[in-house]
């Protein structure tokens, strides 16, 4: 199997998005989406993370209680180090990682547990 470019990784994390639950896409309001080959350095040392590959998705911003009159809040999804790891565990579909990533990282926006981001991605068309 061909692994997408950065251009169709980022169509496949817009379906991504876009096959969430709609209650879900509307309360997450302001969140900007991001696709990257992978994280910047100085995110990667501001982390103590050596290698790009070990960071798949990264939240920015304020937790959604904390949210009321803050800037749009920014997730980011790496491309690299998501296909690595769908390399690593070819069970999951490609589409089922970017949707989990994708979840856990727009999770952080509300604080949620993580019964409540596999019960969203469970939901996910």
């Amino acid at each position: 199997m061909n692994e997408p470019d950065l251009e169709t990784f980022d169509r496949l994390v817009r379906a991504a998005y876009a096959g969430l639950p709609a209650e879900f896409r509307a309360l997450c309001g302001n969140v900007v989406i991001h696709v990257a080959e992978e994280a910047e350095r100085e995110i990667l040392d501001e982390m103590g993370i050596g290698d790009p590959l070990e960071l798949s998705g990264l939240f920015e911003g304020v937790d959604f209680a904390e949210a009321a009159e803050a800037p749009p809040n920014h997730v980011h999804l790496y491309r690299r180090s998501i296909l690595a790891e769908h390399r690593e565990n070819r069970e999951i579909g490609l589409e089922t990682l970017v949707t989990h990533v994708l979840v856990h990282e727009i999770g952080h926006h509300f604080g949620l547990s993580d019964e409540d981001m596999h019960a969203i991605e469970d939901a996910a068309e």
